[in-house]
């Protein structure tokens, strides 16, 4: 079995932070409320922090600030408020990352790991705001031309609504907000709930980099006050969320006119083939699985191995496996710390249980703990088992076997999700095979599928999205529109 920390008995640790008590904020004023939520450890359920929650009033200040708008900020301006910004979350790292694992429960290593890829995004947004992707055309190239320069520039929109979800509480934030401010574009940010002290803080961090107050208030409170007004409202020209498949299709579905960003869900696979590197197999198939608690879109859902190389891949798998400890959170030797709350934790062992119910063995993990999930390594599983067809949102890994590439191929497009793959090969036919044949929005070759930098395009089509990449440098095209004008030469 893989090492599972008791809850009730946390090691000391530096990590214990003081209790965050705060509020939403509209265009940098922060917010009084009677209505208080708490922030609760998933771990061991301590109070994090509490924030007070705003109302409808609060967001319709949000939007008329935003419109009315203030200071125009320059390609300089921008750039030099997101490196600014960058700067800040270097001094910070270490705050960010308690703040972090103290409200989601991930591991400590994450934590500051993640602060990492948010300095990247802030670093490449700053760097893309300084360029001009804008075009010329001549008009003289045609006998029904004339001497005139058709020229193209970006503008930003007016204002954006951006909703993230609770894992990757403060890159999720960043990789929308991030690029607004690349391209001068005003947010209401709409965070998780369940995760609201980091982008909170994250809020505070830009004001302190010196961005107008104007250009993003930070809201929660209740649904039919603050997400679906906004979501409705014709004065928001573009919503970009990241969330639930449930909730991105009801956004889509009541939006209205306006431009709709959607990241959902995914159930990625890493798909072994027969000449694969074993070692290089094994490790990515637990990194995939295992890293942050198995709570990511583009974690490994299903691992594919071709039936030659099934058993032994599952020895060394299971021995690889065994060291993710999972534990307290804010312990650096915890490698898998809880997923988001114990009612997630429930349904994880609900879908491991179904699936022995159907013939699945468990080969290690299988345990619950609150909401503390072990690395679970579960094989022979049936091809229709919730855990195969939906997306299984912790450090699962289910084994499944396929007789071929045709098989592998029908088996990864089986799901409602299309967001991303690994493909583990040396053979460069079979992989150009699986970039043609795989409906996914990703394919990554000898690496996990969630692999990319944070200025690349990622997104998923099906289930897992509109096919709208994201990414930095796609992301400001969101938020922007192209206008085009001509002038005689």
């Amino acid at each position: 079995m893989s090492e599972i920390t008791e809850k009730q008995n946390p090691p000391a640790n530096n990590n214990i932070m003081d209790i965050i008590n705060t509020g939403c904020y509209v265009a940098g004023n922060k917010i009084e409320s009677e209505k208080i939520l708490e922030v609760r450890s998933p771990y061991d359920n301590r109070l994090v922090g509490t924030v007070a929650l705003a109302n409808a009033t609060h967001a319709e200040q949000a939007i008329e600030t935003a419109l009315k708008g203030g200071q125009k900020l320059t390609r300089y301006d921008r750039f030099s408020i997101l490196d600014k910004a960058r700067q800040l979350l270097i001094e910070r790292r270490d705050e960010f990352a308690k703040i972090i694992s103290a409200e989601s429960g991930l591991a400590i290593r994450e934590a500051i790991y993640e602060t990492g890829r948010v300095h990247d995004v802030l670093m490449f947004a700053a760097m893309e705001s300084l360029k001009d992707d804008g075009q010329i055309f001549s008009c003289d190239i045609s006998p029904q031309g004339k001497a005139r320069k058709i020229f193209t520039t970006r503008e930003p929109l007016s204002l954006a609504l951006c909703i993230t979800p609770f894992n990757h509480p403060l890159n999720q934030v960043a990789h929308k907000i991030a690029p607004a401010i690349a391209v001068g574009t005003p947010v209401i940010l709409k965070p998780s709930e369940k995760t609201p002290l980091t982008a909170i803080k994250f809020t505070e961090l830009l004001y302190d980099a010196g961005l107008p107050h104007y250009m993003l208030s930070t809201l929660l409170g209740p649904t039919n006050e603050i997400a679906e007004p906004l979501v409705k409202d014709p004065r928001v020209e573009i919503v970009s969320f990241t969330g639930s498949v449930t909730v991105g299709k009801r956004i889509a579905t009541v939006a209205g006119y306006k431009k709709v960003i959607l990241e959902l869900g995914g159930n990625d696979p890493i798909i072994i083939l027969e000449d694969a590197d074993m070692d290089m197999a094994v490790h990515l198939a637990a990194e995939g699985s295992y890293r942050n608690s198995g709570q990511r879109c583009t974690a490994v859902k299903r691992i594919l191995v071709h039936e030659k190389i099934k058993e032994a891949f599952t020895e060394k798998f299971v021995q690889k496996s065994k060291s993710y400890i999972c534990g307290d959170p804010s312990d650096a030797a915890t490698v898998v710390g809880t997923v988001i709350d114990e009612a997630s934790a429930i349904y994880l062992e609900t879908v491991v249980n179904k699936a022995v119910e159907q013939g699945a063995k468990i080969l290690l993990g299988g345990r619950r703990s609150g909401a503390l999930m072990e690395p679970t390594v579960i094989t022979n599983v049936p091809r229709n088992a919730d855990m195969v067809m939906q997306e299984s949102f912790g450090p699962l890994a289910p084994i499944l076997a396929f007789k071929d590439i045709d098989d592998a191929i029908a088996l990864s497009n089986s799901t409602a999700y299309g967001l991303s793959s690994g493909i583990i090969t040396n053979n460069m036919q079979h992989a150009i095979r699986f970039i043609k044949e795989l409906k996914v929005g990703t394919v990554n070759i000898n690496e996990v599928p969630g692999y990319r930098i944070e200025s690349s395009p990622f997104g998923g089509i099906k289930d897992s999205g509109l096919g709208v990449k994201e990414g930095v440098i796609e992301a400001m095209k969101c938020f922007t529109f192209v206008k085009t004008f001509s002038m005689p030469w």
